[in-house]
């Protein structure tokens, strides 16, 4: 049974993750939860463990004995992003593990009118600020500098919503005039990835 080292399981596409995972029951997933008390964790299919993201010696007692690091984590107004993904990329390489797909924002994407920009340095975005933006791609850039097998899920507008699984993806750009995806179907695409090699090394821009 593959494990996985999850963070961010308790926000909005986390949880919809795990509700895929549990159905599913091939997987066994360790998650890293700032308190376990009233955690919306699934028991059949997850271990919550109390830490923080932003502590290495937290980050590394999840990630070592896991296979795939899957990361949901949000902004939070902070460097939470750029702190955390340090942490894993160093876990992940002193235990020698490869394969990590993390949630970020389309506005991360290239621009279509201009590849060489960020969407979210552009008017195709529609954000009144690019901060979270930023922090986005910080982490972007500091993956495709890593020899991880990364996977970064991009989705625009994320309102709640099941999974009707149907929707379009595109590497690296935003599908031409998406609006939006719900946190089921960006759930669902981030569980499909967990056996899939297709987007390695790439962003996926998800709308429907």
């Amino acid at each position: 049974m593959l494990k996985i080292a999850l963070f961010g399981g308790t926000g909005r596409v986390g949880q919809a993750f795990l509700n895929f995972v549990e159905e599913d029951g091939r997987y066994s997933v360790y998650a890293l939860v700032r308190r376990t008390e009233g955690a919306r964790i699934p028991d059949k299919c997850c271990q919550a463990l109390t830490g923080n993201a932003r502590n290495q010696h937290d980050v590394e007692s999840l990630i070592k004995d896991s296979d795939i690091v899957v990361s949901c984590l949000n902004t939070d107004g902070d460097d939470t992003l750029t702190v955390s993904i340090e942490h894993m990329i160093n876990a992940m390489n002193a235990h020698r593990i490869k394969r990590l797909i993390t949630i970020g924002t389309a506005g991360i994407l290239n621009a279509r009118q201009n590849p060489d920009l960020y969407r979210f340095e552009t008017n195709e975005s529609k954000r009144r600020s690019a901060r979270a933006a930023q922090e986005h791609a910080r982490v972007y850039e500091r993956l495709r500098e890593s020899e991880l097998d990364w996977t970064i899920v991009c989705p625009t507008y994320l309102p709640d919503g099941p999974a009707l699984k149907t929707y379009r993806f595109e590497q690296d750009v935003l599908p031409d005039g998406g609006k939006e995806i719900s946190t089921g179907d960006t759930a669902h695409f981030l569980f499909k990835q967990l056996e899939s090699d297709q987007f390695v090394k790439a962003r996926v821009g998800l709308a429907y």
